[in-house]
């Protein structure tokens, strides 16, 4: 949930926390394939230099899929809106230096590579209708440029995330397939400010169904597919049940895409306990957990060795 809710959204938020929820669960894998080329010559044809095949992109750290070789963790907000989040709080290159060095606080806990991110909040809901009436404030991709190029620059993954307000998730994920056709740069789901008609940002917390999120990760499968890209992060995040509709129907079978389930709570150590259980029960499988803190809202915010304590492991961390 936003630091920029105000308090009776968090009551309202704490009231639907957990609705429907048990606990138990536990993350999936992931699969890679890999093909080769082979040329051929016959004896009455002059030899010829064999041909170099392209290479495709690889991801930060090296190869094509995400997991389990790599954690993250990220800075999340807007530029330029301290508000939102800690990217917002400086400018691109002080946030890639601020992610890298929040990356390596964690590389004592991990086994495995840990990759500095991006979490960006492309499309903002909004308590202005705006121009198209959609209550969601959608970042000119030359807005988050800087961001991306600085990201590229330092080695640091890219998630944009959206907050659609009463549009959809595919509608908004289509207006930054420019960037979404860059090897290092994922996609995240805000469920929580999908509104539905009469809804408005604030006054309640909205829901996707999982229709809507498959159509999106169908998109993006065959998009990354079609680009000859490597794996990408899809991220959902939620903290109460009801934010994601039919949460079991989630196709998972694209292995374009790494789909984490990101426990978007925050409060006390045991509520954000609570939520974390909870999200994990009857979770879809071929989902990995993903766990953010916040400096301002979590009593006491966790320090990267109770982050990596937490069972399972967290694979996407982000900061807000």
């Amino acid at each position: 949930m936003r630091s920029a809710a105000p308090a009776a959204l968090s009551a309202l938020c704490a009231m639907l926390l957990l609705t429907g929820c048990g606990s138990g669960g536990d993350a999936g894998g992931d699969d890679a394939a890999n093909g080769t080329a082979a040329t051929s010559s016959t004896a009455t044809e002059q030899p010829s230099a064999t041909p170099t095949p392209t290479q495709p992109p690889e991801l930060i750290g090296g190869g094509t899929t995400l997991f389990p070789e790599r954690r993250f963790v990220a800075l999340y907000g807007h530029p330029g809106t301290p508000g939102l989040g800690a990217l917002g709080e400086q400018g691109p290159e002080e946030s890639a230096e601020r992610a890298i060095e929040l990356a390596k606080q964690y590389e004592p806990y991990s086994q495995e590579k840990v990759i500095p991110a991006f979490e960006i909040i492309a499309t903002t809901a909004s308590s202005d209708p705006g121009p198209d009436g959609d209550f969601s404030s959608e970042a000119p991709v030359e807005r988050l440029m800087p961001y991306i190029e600085a990201a590229q620059k330092h080695g640091i993954y890219v998630v944009l995330d959206l907050q659609p307000g009463r549009s959809d998730f595919l509608s908004q994920a289509k207006r930054y397939e420019e960037l979404l056709k860059r090897s290092n740069v994922g996609l995240a789901l805000d469920p929580e400010w999908r509104l539905g008609p009469g809804q408005y940002p604030l006054q309640q917390i909205g829901s996707v169904s999982a229709q809507e999120i498959n159509e999106t990760t169908q998109w993006l499968a065959r998009l990354t597919a079609e680009n000859g890209l490597p794996q990408k992060t899809l991220i959902l995040h939620q903290f109460s049940m009801p934010m994601i509709q039919n949460r079991e129907a989630i196709t998972t079978d694209h292995p374009e895409l790494a789909f984490l389930l990101h426990a978007d709570g925050h409060g006390t150590p045991d509520l954000k306990m609570s939520t974390w259980d909870a999200l994990q029960h009857e979770l879809p499988r071929g989902i990995r957990m993903a766990w953010k803190n916040f400096y301002d809202e979590d009593t006491p915010t966790f320090t990267p060795k109770q982050t990596f304590e937490l069972t399972p492991k967290p694979w996407f961390v982000s900061y807000q």
